[in-house]
């Protein structure tokens, strides 16, 4: 083995080992770290370790115990057993309270029977000889052999709030339900998807080697490992996407005992574990390339596919000068996590609205350390000068003072007059309410923006790692030509908002006057409003949409054309524009962000009813960067 991979070594950037048992393995993996200078990894090893040693920080947090201090019963004396023995050493467990034991009992000091090398490294002085005795009292069982091996009875011996992690596989040395049947205090984690507390090499060793790779890293050492473990203990305390949720069937899933460790689909686990490894690696002088590490994240969600690539560019802008978000919604949990998030990441500094004793009961249920700014509109000190307000700004609608007051009390009016009034710099809300309910409130406050006679709604369209925007796809149900150039000069304005520079069709079902209609013409007629009132813009039409994003019908029919391989598409009329962005995300798996207000008068941005935390994320600092636009 070693001089097949010795011989291979130099056509590749790194060496994982799999299927060797101990004790060859040991001495395997060591000889060829001699001979290369790339990482080699017996992921068996050490795959299992690092997931493990993360698992065991957190259950330890858990159960209010000091790593240094626990004792720790290992059951296997194999490839895996020894190297998550050795992990816990380095993450500060001592050798002297690690009980090892394998198929002949517990391995003490002055054995001989079934020994070897790295076996004598864990001999101790102690009485016990078998499974039973060596549990007795001990905080933490590791199990790394057979099945059913542990029994109820042993479980009930062992210290207060007792750390289970039956490894074996496909069964465990004792089974979930049974152990916590015996122990109802206990934090168990096994190998099998369908418990709790998956132990899985797969958020260990691509995300490893990833990190390693990208630096060019002669090796990976033990400082590596431990922050690939420390990272994955890190996530678990984050708030899980509703992405994950789905994906295993579940409401809810936060930090305890029965989520200490991630969930092995996590998409996340990528963007946590690659760049703590990187950073050891070139802390620890074994990274041949170092990196910026800010911008090998970026690259790294860039990996995760457009959608994330264009969000990290808003949120990168959000972030350069945080702006004061308020959330309609804010006694939603969606909307607590997400402004949570929108706190942790530095997009900005949430605003919610809602009773402040709903909101915190919320958070705490939520199991979130977070503290924010909550403001009862009735209660609030705000709400007599705003009741003021919204009567003198529609007194000659209809709005009695009484009704101004009732008006004032609605989160829906309560929060756009937070940003017309200077209080907030943005504000997102219509995640339980249909669009209309929160648009027209907002209109009735802030207007649309100068110059603006309509407001429309853009959605980002990302097929095929292409980006599109969409528009208008919300508001205006059949706009005239006018209407139509403005909606096309708004979403272009947006598309350079998130560096892309727009090249605009406007879509009909005729291409350049093939066919004559009251429709098409309409179309027309706003490409030459474009073309006069802003040459700065690459805009053509009207033309079909296959036209419009296939450069050879460009190329091959219309070569006159301004625009191939267009990236903004204009609809006719609400209804296309619709039909259009639903049909290409649900059957072309398109991805959508969305839907981006444009032309109101402050920064008011609307929800999808029933959004996920991350698109609320997505929101909130398009929100922001809106905000900062228009403060200069």
């Amino acid at each position: 083995v070693i001089n097949v991979v010795r011989a291979i070594a130099p056509t590749f950037g790194g060496i994982n080992l799999e299927d060797i048992k101990a004790p060859e393995c040991f001495y395997i993996e060591q000889r060829l770290k001699e001979l290369l200078d790339i990482p080699v990894f017996h992921d068996d090893q050490h795959g299992t370790a690092i997931i493990a040693t993360a698992g065991l920080v957190n259950a330890l947090e858990l159960a209010g115990k000091k790593i240094e201090e626990v004792q720790i019963v290992v059951n296997g004396a194999g490839a895996s057993a020894i190297a998550c023995a050795e992990m816990f050493i380095l993450a500060g467990a001592r050798r002297k309270n690690i009980t090892m034991v394998d198929s002949r009992g517990v391995i003490y000091a002055g054995r001989e029977a079934g020994m070897n090398e790295y076996k004598a490294r864990f001999a101790k002085e102690t009485d016990a000889r078998t499974l039973a005795d060596a549990m007795q009292g001990a905080d933490v069982f590791v199990g790394l052999s057979v099945a059913d091996v542990v029994s109820p009875e042993m479980v009930k011996t062992m210290a207060d709030t007792p750390i289970i992690f039956a490894m074996a596989n496909p069964d465990p040395e004792i089974r979930y339900e049974v152990a916590r049947e015996a122990r109802p205090d206990a934090i168990v984690a096994t190998g099998r998807s369908d418990y709790p507390n998956q132990v899985n090499n797969v958020l260990g060793f691509p995300f490893i080697f990833r990190g390693a790779l990208d630096v060019q890293a002669r090796q990976i050492n033990d400082e590596m490992k431990l922050a690939a473990s420390h990272a994955l203990a890190a996530l678990a305390h984050e708030d899980v996407p509703d992405s994950v949720l789905k994906a295993y069937n579940l409401e809810t899933l936060k930090f305890g005992p029965d989520y200490i460790i991630p969930k092995p689909f996590d998409p996340r686990v990528l963007l946590w574990v690659a760049p703590a490894v990187a950073e050891a690696a070139m802390k620890t002088g074994v990274a041949r390339r170092p990196i910026d590490l800010d911008e090998y994240r970026n690259q790294l969600e860039a990996r995760l596919g457009k959608g994330w690539e264009l969000m990290r560019t808003v949120i990168n802008k959000a972030r350069s000068h945080p702006k004061r978000i308020v959330f309609g919604e804010g006694e939603e949990p969606k909307i607590i996590r997400a402004a949570a998030l929108v706190e942790a990441e530095g997009i900005g500094q949430p605003i919610l609205l809602g009773r402040p004793e709903v909101v915190q009961e919320t958070i705490q249920n939520l199991g979130l350390d977070f503290k924010p700014t909550v403001i009862h509109p009735e209660r609030s000190e705000y709400y007599e000068p705003y009741a003021a307000a919204i009567h003198q700004l529609r007194q000659r609608k209809g709005i009695t003072v009484s009704r101004a007051h009732s008006l004032a009390r609605r989160r829906s009016y309560f929060g756009p007059m937070m940003v017309q009034r200077g209080d907030a710099d943005a504000y997102v809300s219509g995640l339980n309410h249909d669009y209309p309910e929160i648009i027209r409130p907002a209109l009735e406050m802030v207007g649309t923006a100068n110059g603006v006679r309509k407001v429309a709604g853009m959605y980002i369209v990302i097929v095929r790692e292409r980006v599109y925007f969409f528009a208008d796809t919300t508001v205006n149900i059949d706009p005239d030509a006018e209407c139509l150039a403005e909606i096309a000069a708004l979403t272009a304005d947006a598309a350079r908002r998130f560096n892309v520079e727009p090249r605009v069709a406007m879509l009909s079902f005729s291409n350049f006057g093939s066919t004559r209609h009251p429709f098409s013409e309409k179309v027309r007629q706003a490409v030459e409003i474009l073309h006069a009132r802003r040459p700065d813009l690459v805009v053509d039409g009207e033309m079909m949409a296959d036209t419009a994003v296939v450069p050879e019908l460009i190329d091959q029919l219309y070569p006159f054309s301004r625009v191939r391989d267009a990236n903004v598409l204009v609809f006719p009329n609400l209804e296309a524009a619709n039909i259009a962005y639903k049909l290409v995300h649900r059957l072309g798996k398109a991805e959508i962000i969305g839907p981006v207000l444009l032309g109101m008068g402050q920064p008011v941005h609307v929800l999808q009813r029933g959004d996920e935390v991350r698109a609320i994320v997505n929101m909130a600092a398009i929100a922001a960067v809106d905000a900062q636009e228009r403060a200069g």
